[in-house]
């Protein structure tokens, strides 16, 4: 014979009700967060540096399947906060130092350029959006327009085969049928 006491009565404590004070809740019963909590939650201390290296208080993120995990929900909120995005309702916010992606690479496919992005992606490129900083580093708008990405070494050489100069000291990529004006950044 056991000499257990007998169970509690009444409601078991996993079923119990919070008490009114607790805060708002979800028809589930569970407790919500308030909107500062949930804002505190989506500091992550993640950054990303210019490299496309990724961070994390001090460390760096080297694990491949998480880095493009992470590099593949990067998004801007309206407000031009860069966040990674896992739906519409759930995100939380990364630094940023220069561009949101880097391209690895790119190639001529006839007269259009195909972009390898550093998050395994690939697309074409919107030359419209293609822009020069003072450092001759190119940049173009990548995800529909959504992010900014920084063109490497190899992806700059494989697009200065078809930069010609324009008017007033500016310089234009000849592709897709057009010629496209880069910008400055």
């Amino acid at each position: 014979m056991s000499s257990q006491p007998p169970p509690p009565s009444g409601p078991s404590p996993a079923r119990r009700s919070p008490p009114d004070d607790a805060g708002p809740t979800r028809p589930s019963g569970n407790r919500m967060l308030s909107e500062e909590q949930i804002e505190r939650l989506r500091q992550t201390g993640i950054r990303l540096d210019r490299a496309g290296r990724l961070w994390h208080e001090g460390a760096e993120i080297t694990h491949p399947g998480l880095r493009r995990a992470l590099l593949r929900w990067l998004d801007v909120r309206a407000d031009g906060r860069t966040i990674l995005r896992l739906d519409a309702e759930r995100y939380a916010y990364i630094d940023v130092e220069d561009a949101h992606l880097i391209v690895v690479s790119a190639r001529w496919e006839g007269d259009r350029v195909r972009l390898r992005l550093n998050d395994d992606s690939e697309e074409e490129l919107d030359y419209a959006s293609l822009i020069q900083a003072d450092d001759a580093t190119l940049y173009c708008r990548v995800r529909g327009d959504r992010l900014l990405a920084r063109l490497s070494t190899p992806a700059y050489y494989a697009l200065a085969e078809r930069i010609e100069p324009g008017p007033e000291d500016s310089f234009v990529l000849v592709a897709a049928a057009g010629r496209f004006r880069i910008g400055q950044r």
